[in-house]
């Protein structure tokens, strides 16, 4: 049983790896993401245009059965143009089962936060939340050591109770 399950999540994990690889600019799908962040909740716009920069991941994918994984690529800006690319990279250990589709935004209120994200192997420990965004909700949140996380839930299942962090890669133009 338990080689089944490895074997089942192995194949899910590989399967979100090589369909982000395949993707490596997704630049014009995380303009649509913005988009679609600013069109489901308007009050997110503050955040857009006062933050020193913003990473976004238009579709990272996450699975999971006991073990789970999530991955996925992004984009980084800076005073609203482009300045890199990155790479999301989750293992998580706990209660878990399923499978779903998230966008992700992670706004740098300042040029510390933004410099320790580009510096390459940057992680969020399992203490790292973030805002769900939905449509007409009040949020009235702050950052937490100069970084502040929303998603926006693309489609899937996914029950979870579960310990892990997010790693990024980033590379700069």
């Amino acid at each position: 049983m338990m080689k089944t399950k490895f074997t089942i999540i192995t194949l899910f994990l590989l399967t979100f790896s090589f369909g982000s690889y395949a993707q490596k600019d997704v630049s014009d799908k995380s303009a649509e993401a913005i988009k679609e962040f600013k069109h489901t909740n308007d009050k997110i716009t503050k955040y857009f245009n006062s933050a020193y920069g913003y990473a976004v991941f238009p579709s990272i994918g996450k699975g999971g059965l006991g073990v789970g994984g999530a991955t996925g690529n992004g984009t980084i800006y800076r005073g609203g143009a482009v300045v890199g690319d990155c790479r999301m990279s989750q293992v998580t250990v706990g209660f878990q089962a399923g499978g779903q589709a998230y966008s992700e935004v992670i706004f740098f209120k300042d040029k510390a936060a933004f410099d320790r994200f580009t510096g390459d192997k940057f992680e969020f420990a399992a203490q790292a939340t973030a805002v769900a965004v939905t449509a007409g909700a009040s949020f009235d949140v702050d950052y937490r050591d100069g970084i502040l996380i929303f998603t926006h839930a693309k489609g899937g299942l996914m029950y979870e109770a579960s310990v892990g962090g997010q790693k990024f890669k980033t590379e700069m133009r």
